[in-house]
This record gives structure tokens, sequence and C-alpha cells, in this order.
């Protein structure tokens, strides 16, 4: 059984291509679901879900640009089923902290009748390092709203580790990991940390929902920053300050602090300047 393949769907993704390489690197079959993997799996072309599923063990689900978008929820119980039907035998969803759209996909997965584990994460530290927020980042400025909101902001190494752990080892099926990183950060405190590990200052410009869409609509699209309005004037409110023990829990060891992310993306160049 260990032999079968694994389906990462999103695999291109933050989260997705740490798990496809932790996978990887320890001998595992992986099938990259993407657009434009050899094996094509696309959420919008349900014709590609049943051939991406052939032969598949095991999945890790998630849904870009974020389970809230419209349609995602009939997507997600439409792959289910497909899942169910293909044989699957497990299937790893990645949710969001204080979303309901994702509580409402945590419920399609947990009456799918297919085993299950749900990693219900905290907002990405690299945000900062490879997403919309890096821009910003190499011009000396953290714009976020939600004032001196508080956030468990986790490394996504971390959520890997705990995606892989679910995939390949016993023990993990049924269960719901809540994950956090070690410790309650305002984006004032991220900034001055951002700032240390790079040498130069970063400074924290508390700004309105409103022009945090516009700035992500500049860099995403005004797609990508509708959801993520919608999802920051939901989350940023302080019903996510606080921690949890999924890290713990699924591994048997804390959750990486934020400093330590900094300094390391810092040391692989993740701000190096273009030349």
């Amino acid at each position: 059984m260990e032999d079968q393949t694994i389906l990462v769907i999103g695999a291109t993704g933050k989260t997705g291509s740490r798990v496809t390489a932790k996978l990887e690197a320890m001998g595992h079959p992986v099938r990259r679901g993407s657009r434009n993997a050899p094996i094509p799996f696309d959420w919008e072309k349900p014709d590609t879900w049943a051939p991406a599923l052939a032969g598949v063990r095991a999945a890790y689900v998630t849904y870009f640009p974020d389970i809230a978008v419209p349609g995602a929820l009939d997507n997600l119980k439409a792959l289910t089923i497909a899942a169910k039907d293909a044989g699957l035998e497990h299937l790893v969803l990645l949710s969001g902290r204080g979303e309901h759209h994702a509580r409402l996909g945590e419920e399609v997965v947990r009456h799918s009748g297919i085993d299950f584990t749900i990693v219900r994460a905290a907002w990405f530290a690299q945000n900062f390092s490879e997403g919309y927020l890096r821009d910003p980042i190499l011009a000396g400025v953290l714009p976020m709203p939600g004032g001196m909101i508080e956030e468990p902001i986790i490394d996504i190494d971390d959520i890997a580790d705990v995606v892989v752990a679910a995939l390949t080892e016993e023990g993990h099926r049924g269960e719901l990991y809540e994950v956090t990183g070690p410790r309650l950060m305002t984006f004032a405190q991220m900034a001055s940390e951002l700032g240390a590990a790079m040498g130069r200052p970063i400074q924290h410009i508390p700004i309105s929902f409103e022009d945090f869409h516009a700035n992500v609509a500049q860099a995403g699209g005004t797609f990508i920053a509708d959801v993520f309005l919608a999802i920051a004037r939901e989350t940023l409110d302080g019903r996510n300050a606080h921690l949890t023990d999924g890290v713990q829990r699924a591994l048997g060891r804390p959750p990486r602090d934020f400093s330590d992310f900094a300094r390391a993306a810092a040391q692989s160049g993740a701000w190096a300047m273009a030349a």
C-alpha cells in the first residue's frame, strides 16, 4: 500500500510544492496535480479529475486561491465523489483558521465517506517572502489592515511536515490539526523581525481594507484581491489571536519561530533585489 501513488493537488503552490518535494525525497511516488502536469488536474475542468485520481492511494487537497471563492465548495464535493469512486483511501485537506467557507469545506470532507485529515492553518509566513507581500517588503514597508491584531503566523514548512506525516504515517486519520506558530505577533512586530533578518528597516503601515484590496489587485488582479479582502475582513478581527497545539500533536515537536523563518529566508536570497 505504501508504494501507491499520492496525488498532490496544487503541486506548484506554496504548500503543495513543499509537500511534493518532501514526499519525493522520502521515495514516495507522487502525481503532481496541476494544469500543466503530464496527467493534468484543473479545478475548472472536472473531466481531468478521474484520470488524475486513477491508481491513487491518498491525496493532498488545496484550492487556489482559496476555498472561499464562488463554486469552490461544489467543486470540492464533486471531487470527493470522484475520489471515492476511484477508490481513494485518504484525503488531507488544507483549511484556513477562522474562515466560514473553510469550515464548510471541512464538513464536505468529513462527510465524504473517505478517511480524512484536516490541517487548519494560520496565516503563512511565506506570504512575505514569496507571496503578494514580497514586493512591499523589498520596498521597506509592510502595509496591512487589522491594526494591532495579533496573529500566530506559521512557517509553511511546518504545514508541509504535518501534511506529509498525515499522508505517510499511521495515526492521523480522522484528526483535525489546527496549526499555528509558537507565539502571537502583531504585523508591526513581524515587520521589525523581518527588518532585523534583512539588515534594513521594514516599517509596518496600518492601512484600510480598501487600500489592502487595491494593493493586492495591483499585484495579483481584482479577482484575487476580492478573495483576499473577504478573508482579511473576516479573520483580522481578533478571532485567531490564540495559539493551538496542532504541530506538536502531529509531529511531536514545537512549531518553528517566525524569527527562524525570517533569518532562513534572508539567507536563501528570498529578498535579493533583481539585477
